[in-house]
């Protein structure tokens, strides 16, 4: 026999005992240590363990009883602490209570009763048991109370006697006192003698611990091996002690490349659900963001009329033009081209970011023996940061030469482009004849007039867009001869005034004449219809080109850079370090585990337990 306090996870104190007086005087010895010798109270424990062949098995819980009135040391909220102490065991619903009530005091006024049925209201775990029936008064008895018929209780209700304060004194025996218990029952309680005293307790108590466990053993075996696949799981992740270094950093580096891979190719072991990552991202990247932000590029955007203008009259040269100049058409369509460079260095951007994301990404859910080494972990994602770093100004400028590629030879013979400008061709040229059908003289006969606008027609040079744009010399000669605003006029000399021929005039809003109208209109449909030619191919040249130079790059060359960089013998040791407390949480979880299972071989074995 012996009493053991434990404090924190180390035993403060282990002594075995031979002798019941000696555990007695421990226990007081004990119990003033923590709590004073004034009738103090302190929630700690003292465990004492009972070893012997007449015992059954059970764990009792000796708490304080209620005290109302504070004496001694004991503070002014007493009542309020023992009841906490006393709810905080008895609230286990795997316990069992004992509500002990003397018998020579009314039971309906039981504190122990009252608090039992509190945490325990369908009486399921409560067992009564009466006190002192041998100090109760002359010509008085129990019978009412041990038959259930004032208050009830559903496990029953039992009555010993204990040893009084002389015969502890007198250093009665336990065995005695039982003895004399039973000779006290039979005198006063025939009828009830089997069904009360200590023994009888004893063997109640064993038998309600043992179906109360049965009862609780689906859910408790269910809660015993979800803890023990957690803690087996928790082990494999801290993995064994490293035996054979050169092979576990080999596996670790070919485990970690061959998650990376997977997760870009969507087959990893660990998928995220709340959000996209890996292949799945970058695919986003390509057709929903960088998709969408190409199609909002507006093909005129940044242009307006002016604009428009000033690059046809600064491709004329110092002659007034009969055709709209090919060479303004290519500058302003090189300038929204180049609009298109941003958006596209921008999505190899955010692939490399997702990139580095999954490194993070297999760090936490797909390789966790890594946080067993973290030099090892911080190394690889060294190596793969700088192979990424080192493929991103590759990726860029391939890019960039793509962009660079459409500016440098505005294709106008392209299929879609010929058919654009041939369905332009046939909508002004018609609007031409429309026009001089109208300008000419009601005495002109209708044929000579649409022979006429079919002359210019052939003049013209129809099937090509730099001859569609000529103007007919009526046109020009109606526009010429509309008088310009006096404002719009260069000032004429004056006498005593000279003029400055280095103010050259800049082109302000105005009203266009119908040839600029129209060469303007003309210029925004070839822009707008090349832009789009462009724009698609951007749109899928890009991707095509981050995929080779970024992604398939890396998934190709990551193990072999792995492998180079880390896989050298000087380094085996640094690499494969462990952390300070790895071994030390290996430890604690096999621990757990080996408890574990040994519950659980208990509890299989309770299942062929005898009970009374």
């Amino acid at each position: 026999m012996f009493p053991q306090r434990m404090v924190g996870k180390q035993l403060e104190m282990k002594m075995i005992y031979t002798d019941f007086d000696e555990i007695r005087q421990e226990i007081e010895n004990e119990t003033e240590r923590i709590s004073g010798n004034n009738k103090g109270i302190s929630p700690e424990p003292i465990h004492l363990k009972i070893f012997s062949s007449n015992v059954v098995n059970l764990t009792l819980v000796d708490l304080p009883g209620m005290t109302k009135v504070p004496v001694g040391d004991q503070p002014k909220d007493i009542e309020l602490q023992i009841r906490e102490l006393i709810l905080q065991f008895i609230s286990n619903p795997n316990s069992i209570i004992l509500a002990v009530t003397a018998a020579n005091t009314d039971m309906a006024t039981s504190e122990a009763l009252k608090i039992a049925r509190e945490v325990d209201p369908d009486g399921r775990r409560t067992l009564a048991v009466i006190t002192k029936l041998d100090l109760m008064d002359a010509g008085t008895d129990a019978m009412d109370v041990l038959m259930g018929r004032v208050i009830p209780v559903k496990l029953g209700i039992i009555g010993v006697v204990n040893r009084s304060q002389l015969d502890i004194n007198n250093k009665k025996s336990v065995a005695d006192s039982i003895r004399d218990e039973y000779g006290f029952l039979q005198k006063k309680y025939p009828s009830l003698a089997n069904r009360n005293g200590t023994k009888y307790l004893a063997r109640t108590l064993n038998r309600l611990l043992m179906h109360h466990i049965r009862d609780c053993l689906p859910e408790l075996k269910t809660r015993i091996n979800v803890l023990a696949a957690q803690y087996q799981s928790l082990l494999n992740s801290y993995g064994e002690p490293v035996e054979d270094k050169s092979a576990t950093l080999l596996q670790l580096i070919t485990k970690f490349a061959t998650e990376y891979c997977n997760t870009i190719e969507g087959t990893a072991k660990y998928i995220e659900t709340s959000e996209l990552c890996g292949g799945a991202r970058i695919c986003y990247i390509f057709h929903e963001t960088f998709g969408r932000t190409l199609e909002s590029v507006d093909p005129l955007g940044g242009l307006n009329t002016i604009d428009i203008l000033t690059a046809i009259r600064n491709a004329t040269g110092p002659r007034p033009a009969l055709f709209v100049p090919e060479v303004s058409f290519e500058l302003l369509v090189k300038r929204q081209i180049k609009r298109l460079e941003e958006p596209s260095l921008r999505c190899v951007e955010l692939v490399h970011e997702e990139m580095q994301r999954i490194i993070q990404h297999c760090s936490n859910y797909s390789t966790q023996e890594l946080l067993r080494f973290p030099k090892l972990h911080d190394a690889i994602v060294e190596v793969v940061t700088c192979l990424l770093r080192r493929r991103l100004p590759v990726t860029n400028e391939m890019v960039h030469n793509l962009v660079a590629i459409e500016l440098a030879y505005i294709n106008t013979k392209h299929p879609d482009f010929a058919d654009a400008c041939g369905l332009m061709n046939n909508n002004i040229e018609e609007q031409r004849r429309n026009r001089l059908a109208r300008e000419l003289p009601s005495s002109v006969p209708r044929d000579k007039a649409a022979a006429g606008a079919g002359d210019v027609s052939q003049e013209s040079g129809t099937g090509n867009w730099r001859g569609m744009l000529k103007t007919s010399k009526a046109e020009e000669g109606s526009a010429e001869e509309k008088p310009k605003p006096a404002a719009a006029l260069p000032a004429s000399p004056q006498k005593g005034h000279a003029v400055n021929l280095l103010d050259v005039p800049v082109p302000v809003a105005r009203k266009l004449s119908a040839r600029e109208q129209r060469d303007c209109e003309v210029i925004e449909r070839l822009i707008k219809s090349y832009f789009l030619i462009v724009r698609k191919n951007i749109q899928d040249s890009v991707p095509k080109a981050v995929m080779h130079f970024l992604v398939n790059h890396v998934k190709d060359t990551l193990q072999s850079e792995l492998v180079g960089q880390l896989y050298k013998s000087l380094l085996l040791d640094d690499l494969l370090t462990e952390s300070e407390d790895m071994a030390q949480r290996r430890k604690e979880a096999a621990d757990m585990l080996k408890a574990l299972q040994r519950a659980s071989q208990i509890i299989a074995e309770i299942r062929e337990t005898h009970l009374w």
